[in-house]
């Protein structure tokens, strides 16, 4: 048999990492009273399903959203009409609730609908791919270089208007590319590719800035994670390579229903904010969009981001479990889940508990059958009966000064 030398341990304790997440630097974009980008926090958007047409209804929904935490919302313009009740539904928000960051989606040549929404919002999203649409022409090999910079005249033509009113105003476009719907002459240039979506989101960056207007957020969506986390990707380098600092919002869309329309979201979203990209969310979900903004929270909550909850902090179970650690985790977040900032650890046992559970704020440890300890921090304050263990870390909670009772 030969003989295991193994390997030679440190002499010296190795150099913490930095679990920070560094964040792009990017330029503030107003959108009423928020700001994307800038260094302030990760924004968090969702969209009513409301037709625009319904004032009630419509104001109803953003109102819901709003006071869920959804800090911007979106809705759609596809009329005229539509564009004008805006201007009732902005009025009604703030006689009746309060101002509201309101963003409208403009599609298929929409230059008249979107001059006029602009007057009404704080935002005006536009696609690149639908803004000048280009019916197909069938039997197309390609497209000439005058027939490209042709069609890209008549897009800066319809674009200035509505760049120009925005940057008169004060106000922010959202540049909002889909993997799904490239215009037919960037598809034969580039490919349906993560290429294609960033030089189109280019080319108009390009017609703004010419403009002298940069109140500018961008998206790259895609259905498939791993394409809409390559065109993100390409577009920081594209940006970093020009000199650009503009924010990004970040989605994935059509992501579908329940937990694997979550799931798909969260790896996409997270996957970027990780490495620092990303300015503002929306998770796109095939549910009520108040749905949405418990995800993008946790989401947030998750990576380090925002805190605007209790972290929860618990063992999986094992043999070891000295209590029902299911049913007790539940009891605890049902008692303290409307607090912020604390960090709350549940542990079935002794073994891994303290240690697991360092970083939290308060702790509830099976020590002992029939008994749980309590602890701030690293320091175990008292051993009390399990039917009184919820009970003791509210007292415990409470003399720290950190309880809020529930509204």
């Amino acid at each position: 048999m030969p003989t295991l030398t193994p390997p030679s341990m440190p002499t010296a304790p190795a150099a913490a990492f930095d679990t920070t997440i560094r964040r792009r630097q990017t330029r503030p974009v107003p959108v009423g009273n928020i700001t994307i980008g800038g260094g302030n926090p990760v924004v968090v958007q969702s969209m009513i399903n409301e037709d625009t047409l319904d004032i009630a209804g419509s104001v109803a929904a953003i109102q819901r959203l709003h006071e869920l935490g959804c800090e911007i919302v979106r809705v759609t313009v596809p009329s005229m009409a539509h564009a004008k009740a805006l201007a009732t539904i902005r009025q009604t928000l703030e006689a009746t609730y309060r101002p509201v960051p309101l963003v409208a989606d403009v599609h298929h040549n929409g230059m008249k609908i979107a001059l006029e929404v602009a007057k009404h919002v704080d935002k005006v999203r536009i696609n690149p791919g639908l803004y000048v649409f280009e019916k197909p022409q069938a039997g197309r090999t390609e497209y000439t270089p005058t027939e490209f910079d042709e069609i890209g005249q008549k897009i800066r033509d319809t674009l200035e208007p509505l760049v120009v009113s925005l940057r008169d105003q004060g106000k922010s476009m959202r540049i909002g590319v889909n993997h799904g719907s490239l215009a037919e002459r960037m598809l034969f240039t580039y490919g349906d590719t993560p290429e294609g979506m960033v030089e189109s989101a280019l080319e108009f960056i390009r017609i703004c800035e010419s403009l002298d207007f940069r109140n500018l957020v961008i998206s790259l969506k895609a259905s498939r994670v791993p394409v809409m986390v390559a065109a993100y990707r390409l577009m920081v380098r594209r940006m970093d390579e020009l000199g650009m600092d503009y924010p990004l919002h970040l989605g994935v869309t059509e992501a579908g229903d329940g937990e694997y329309g979550r799931i798909k979201s969260t790896a996409g979203i997270a996957t970027l904010l990780a490495d620092g990209i990303g300015d503002t969310i929306r998770v796109s979900l095939t549910e009520a969009p108040e749905k949405e903004i418990p995800v993008c929270y946790s989401i947030l909550q998750a990576l380090g981001l925002r805190k605007t909850m209790v972290e929860y902090v618990a063992c999986p179970s094992c043999g070891r479990t000295l209590f029902n650690l299911e049913d007790v985790l539940h009891e605890v977040r049902e008692a303290t889940k409307h607090l912020t900032g604390l960090d709350i650890a549940v542990m079935g046992c002794i073994v891994n508990g303290p240690g697991e559970m360092a970083d939290a704020d308060y702790g509830y440890v099976g020590k002992t059958p029939g008994y749980i300890s309590l602890y701030r921090g690293r320091e175990e304050i008292k051993k009390v009966p399990e039917d009184q263990g919820v009970a003791e870390l509210i007292n415990l909670i409470q003399a720290d000064g950190r309880w809020v009772d529930p509204e």
